[in-house]
C-alpha cells in the first residue's frame, strides 16, 4: 500500500503539532509548580496562604534597635520572612524563639527573618529580646502601625514571605512553629524558586 506524499506531510505536521502542545503543557506545569509554594504548605505550614492579589510590600520607615532607620526595601535581593508582632500578643511571644531558630538555621545572604515590633515603644521589644536571648533577629519597630495596615493584617502575629524584589509570595496569618522541618522546607523552596 502506497501512502501519498501529501498524507505523509499532513501526518508529520500533526505529529509536530502534538509534540509542541505537549511541550508547552509540560513546561507550563513545571513553571507553575516552581513558582508556587502550595505543595510546601503542609503540616506545620498548612495555614500558609498564597493570595491572588497581594498588597504591595509596606513602604514604611522603621526604627532600629540602635536608633537608626530602615525599611523592608533595604532587604532587596533577599527572600525575607517579615513577622509583625508585639510583646502584648501572647501567640507572638510564643513563636519568637522559633523565628530566632529559623534565622540561625537559614539566615544569610539569600534569606532573612525580619521581625517588626508593633509595641508602644521599642524599649518593650528590646527588653523582651534581651530577656529571651533573641540574638539572631533584628530589632525593628513601627510605632505608627502603618505597616500592619498596609499589609492588610487584621491581627497579630502576621507573617509575610517576600521574594527578592519585594513581591509577596504568601502569608501566614497565625502563629506557627517556624523551627519545624515543614517551615525549613517552605523557606528553602522560596529561596530556590524566588
Amino acid at each position: 500500500m502506497k501512502v501519498s506524499p501529501i498524507k505523509i506531510a499532513i501526518l508529520g505536521m500533526l505529529g509536530i503539532g502534538l509534540v509542541s502542545i505537549a511541550y508547552v503543557f509540560i513546561a507550563s506545569m513545571q513553571s507553575a509548580s516552581t513558582n508556587s509554594l502550595d505543595s510546601y504548605a503542609r503540616g506545620e505550614m498548612r495555614a500558609f496562604q498564597v493570595m491572588a492579589e497581594p498588597p504591595a510590600q509596606p513602604a514604611v520607615t522603621f526604627t532600629t534597635g540602635d536608633g537608626g532607620e530602615t525599611s523592608l526595601e533595604a532587604y532587596r535581593g533577599q527572600v525575607i520572612l517579615v513577622n509583625f508582632w508585639a510583646t502584648w500578643c501572647a501567640p507572638c511571644v510564643e513563636e519568637m524563639p522559633a523565628l530566632n531558630t529559623l534565622q540561625e538555621e537559614l539566615g544569610g545572604a539569600d534569606f532573612q527573618v525580619v521581625t517588626v515590633s508593633l509595641d508602644r515603644s521599642i524599649d518593650d521589644a528590646a527588653e523582651f529580646f534581651e530577656r529571651l536571648e533573641l540574638d539572631a533577629l533584628p530589632l525593628i519597630h513601627d510605632a505608627s502601625f502603618a505597616s500592619m495596615t498596609q499589609v492588610g493584617a487584621i491581627g497579630l502575629p502576621m507573617t509575610v514571605l517576600y521574594d527578592r524584589q519585594g513581591r509577596e509570595i504568601g502569608r501566614l496569618p497565625a502563629p506557627a512553629h517556624w523551627d519545624h522541618e515543614d517551615a525549613f522546607n517552605l523557606i528553602r523552596a522560596a529561596i530556590r524558586f524566588h
